[in-house]
């Protein structure tokens, strides 16, 4: 078996040394493992060179001359410099851009030879002629015929580059890596895998994604691409499944808690509800006691939308720990959010006499003893649970709220507080499938796709700034009808560099537009109990507005608030508005939420405002947002515990990514330590790395 690829750093590949290996740095690239999968972004095809007098306008295109000067220019009233390259090729000229970039001025003298690449346009000022606006740009010198091929008369891959290295160096480097790795590659996933889905070879894949055949053409690059990608996104795909399938068999194969139980405290629970519950909701509860009676220890995701209900199916799944003699732990993000779940729990089960108590970093003293002992037959709290000195007498059952904040690891750390403890997993972040795959692949799947039959979608309706005066009006109707607001800015105090209203100077305002009401603040640099205090007056109809941060994204349920206003929405991602929305509309009347836009919008946020005037359902919103955002920053990799991707895409691979799941948890069940695959194993090891620990939490 050869030495892995992962072991060997760049650094002591031929024209990299120490100094380029820190550059290579912060770009990723480490091991030449990790070169290997820093792709390009685009290619030129540099075999045949268009000449300038045959560029057409508002196309991407190439050229190739001699800088005929280089100057940097004033505008008539000298608020900006521009920096303007003039190059010709004997048959035409072009003049390229730069603006407010005088030190470009360093990089290019007169009699260079130059690659220029960007959309053409027509001059400006002549309407004839060609300029390019901030180019990329390559200067050509003088080499041997070895350099030059790498560089010239083929299709040339373009790489994305940092601060102290050009495009033609990191080519460069690029081709030195892959000439050291070639012998080194070889393929490891499964002879049959292969065959069954026409895969070409590993070592085909990432020389050709690298520096493509010279003989092949545009198109046929293309549709090879097509097929290169696929590989290397089905080998990540694959190695990231495989692990999972390791955590998740690990994890069935431990001996867990059987909760075997007649089941009446839950329904003593049940019939003193003053709703019935949803299809959705009994299902999943269904699902949650068929885990919990098995032998071995529950691991299972529940997804729903905000106010499906998902408190009362985790109370289904605490109560039945508690009838059989075991602990329950439900660990929350926030305090408010904590207090939210406790004040509920409480409230539900006031005509029990079980022990429900709070435990968050400011309410913890004597909790500590009694929750050791087993005094405490609930406990609900935030991080404060997994610290050291929180110990269970009988912990059974740990659910987990909005997963996505706290990661594996401080899963696994809560779950080594019992002996195999049961794990429920929620989340009010709706989350497209093929994410969830990934994210939570080592967990079973439940989704409460119903909300209750009382809920009325809320009317969502997208103002510019200057259209207050109509927010003013209606506000007055609604706050007429008893009803009650709340308001979000995205800061807490004025800045004059985003320029973005604040929820102080918002509370004066409301306070002078609306004089007869209640006008109440509350934001995150507050101490706890005072923003508890604020809430609570709100909560009891004390306080008619509520001008807040986004503290109150997660947490807060006030029935009679009907009206949600977001002033800067376009500086929200579409999840965080979809959770400020799901505020309103939890009683009877019809409510409403205000998205307030400033200034001009950039597609993306225009894009986003018209997703939340258009959709309610957070599934839909959560595939709208995972497409403009992707997962990196939906939920980043350091959060879930999950190793980087560095070429597979989820929306694009959704299909790769179920096929590769398929094929690995069928490999890890005939062959769970992958004796037969000593090569596959020694690079699952490598993709894991440093986070291999997983293997072991689950």
């Amino acid at each position: 078996m050869k030495r892995p690829l992962n072991e060997y750093s760049v650094q002591y590949v031929k024209g990299i040394g120490p100094q380029r290996a820190k550059v290579l740095a912060r770009l990723g690239i480490r091991t030449v493992q990790d070169a290997l999968f820093y792709l390009p972004y685009r290619y030129e095809d540099r075999r045949l060179q268009k000449s300038i007098s045959q560029l057409r306008y508002d196309e991407f295109q190439s050229v190739y001359g001699r800088v005929v000067s280089a100057e940097l220019v004033n505008t008539p009233r000298g608020k900006m410099k521009i920096f303007e390259l003039v190059v010709s090729d004997g048959t035409g000229v072009i003049t390229a851009k730069w603006f407010n970039q005088p030190y470009m001025k360093k990089v290019f003298k007169k009699g260079d030879m130059v690659y220029l690449s960007g959309i053409v346009k027509r001059n400006r000022y002549w309407g004839v002629g060609f300029e390019i606006h901030n180019p990329e740009y390559e200067i050509i010198t003088e080499e041997d015929e070895a350099e030059q091929s790498i560089h010239t008369n083929r299709i040339v891959p373009v790489y994305r580059c940092t601060a102290r290295l050009t495009t033609r160096n990191l080519r460069r480097m690029m081709f030195n890596i892959i000439q050291f790795a070639l012998p080194h590659i070889e393929d490891y996933l499964p002879e049959e895998i292969i065959k069954r889905y026409k895969l070409p070879s590993l070592r085909d894949a990432l020389l050709n994604v690298h520096f493509p055949s010279e003989d092949v053409s545009v198109d046929e690059l293309n549709q090879l691409r097509s097929i290169y990608h696929k590989r290397l996104s089905f080998d990540e795909l694959f190695l990231l499944q495989a692990g999972l399938a390791i955590v998740k068999r690990g994890m069935a194969r431990q001996r867990g808690i059987s909760f075997v139980c007649e089941g009446r405290l839950w329904e003593r629970v049940l019939k003193s509800l003053p709703f019935e519950l949803t299809d959705a909701q009994k299902r999943v509860i269904q699902e949650i006691y068929n885990d919990m009676q098995s032998p071995h220890p529950m691991n299972r995701l529940i997804q729903g939308d905000v106010g499906s209900g998902k408190t009362i199916v985790a109370l289904a799944a605490m109560l039945r720990a508690v009838e059989c003699g075991y602990q329950a732990a439900l660990m929350a993000p926030t305090e408010i959010l904590a207090e939210q779940h406790y004040q509920n729990i409480k409230k539900l089960l006031k005509d029990t006499d079980l022990r429900v108590e709070l435990l968050t970093g400011s309410k913890r003293e004597r909790r500590i003893s009694e929750i050791a002992s087993g005094e405490i037959e609930i406990v609900i709290g935030t991080h404060a649970l997994i610290q050291e000195s929180v110990e269970f007498g009988r912990l059974g059952l740990v659910v987990i709220d909005e997963q996505h904040r706290f990661g594996v690891m401080q899963r696994a750390v809560l779950r080594q507080k019992g002996l195999n403890p049961d794990v429920l997993v929620m989340t009010a972040t709706p989350i497209p499938r093929t994410l969830s795959l990934t994210l939570y692949g080592d967990l079973d799947y439940s989704v409460i796709d119903e909300l209750p039959p009382n809920r009325r979608p809320v009317i969502t309706k997208v103002f510019q700034h200057n259209q207050r005066p109509l927010l003013v009006k209606f506000l007055k109707g609604e706050l007429k009808k008893g009803r009650q607001v709340y308001v979000v800015y995205p800061l807490i105090e004025e800045s004059e560099k985003l320029q973005l209203k604040d929820a102080v100077t918002g509370k004066e305002e409301l306070e002078a537009m609306l004089p007869e009401c209640r006008v109440g603040l509350v934001h995150g640099r507050m101490k706890p109990q005072e923003k508890d205090e604020v809430m609570a007056e709100f909560k009891s109809g004390k306080i008619d507005v509520l001008v807040s941060t986004t503290v109150i994204e997660v947490g807060v349920d006030v029935p009679n608030a009907t009206v949600m206003v977001i002033f800067h929405a376009e500086r929200f991602g579409l999840s965080q508005l979809h959770q400020l929305r799901g505020r309103v509309g939890r009683g009877a009347h019809q409510s409403y939420c205000l998205l307030f836009a400033h200034g001009r919008l950039t597609e993306e946020a225009r894009r986003r405002l018209y997703c939340m005037e258009k959709y309610s359902d957070g599934f839909r919103i959560a595939e709208e947002d995972f497409k403009l955002r992707g997962p990196g920053e939906l939920f980043g990799t350091r959060q879930s515990g999950m190793p980087d991707l560095r070429v597979a895409d989820l929306i694009r691979d959704g299909r790769i990514l179920a096929y590769a799941r398929k094929e690995a948890f069928n490999l890890i069940e005939k062959d769970p330590e992958l004796e037969g695959y000593p090569v596959l194993k020694s690079k699952l090891q490598g993709f894991w790395k440093d986070k291999m620990e997983i293997f072991k939490t689950g």
